[in-house]
């Protein structure tokens, strides 16, 4: 038989062991996502895959707004987070630092995400609007367009789910 494990036998890093941790190469940047509860669960997937940091683009809610604290349960006190301006400037800045730019979107010759190669270099996944997707003018200067394939009739996911999937593969990606 199975036992569930407690909390404590878990072995999670407090926050001051998180602060001080390696984190992946990873950025995530919300293009104008407008659900303050998919910013928390965004946030909550990002601090269990060490995420480097967090880009709130143009009107996406920031933190300490009740619903984000709620979904993300303390992970705005983990993982660094910033709130831009213009997310497309933030990007361009973060290409000419080596970042290459993903969107996540349907679009033409976008590559499925279980056949995408992730390689070691530093990467910004870009999750857009919950109804637009990702701005265009970002899908131009991505280096790539990541999209999930989907079998059933609805032509999206959840944001945030999306991210908790983007962000597991490129993890599981990285054990091999």
């Amino acid at each position: 038989m199975n036992r569930k494990l407690k909390n404590e036998e878990l072995g999670r890093k407090d926050q001051h062991e998180f602060k001080k941790a390696k984190k992946s190469k990873v950025v995530v940047a919300l293009n104008k996502i407008r659900s303050a509860h998919n910013v928390g669960s965004i946030f909550r997937t990002s601090d269990a895959f060490l995420v480097e940091e967090i880009l709130l683009g143009e009107f996406s809610p920031k933190p300490p707004q009740r619903e984000i604290m709620k979904t993300a349960l303390g992970a705005t006190e983990t993982v660094d987070w910033r709130s831009v301006e213009s997310l497309k400037d933030e990007l361009l800045e973060l290409k000419k630092k080596g970042y290459r730019i993903f969107s996540i979107e349907q679009a033409e010759r976008s590559h499925s995400l279980g056949q995408f190669e992730f390689t070691d270099e530093p990467c910004v996944i870009v999750l857009g609007n919950e109804v637009e997707g990702v701005d265009q003018d970002i899908i131009d200067l991505s280096d790539s367009v990541i999209e999930i394939p989907q079998l059933g009739s609805k032509h999206s996911f959840n944001v945030s789910v999306t991210a908790g999937m983007v962000l597991w593969e490129i993890f599981r990606k990285s054990l091999d």
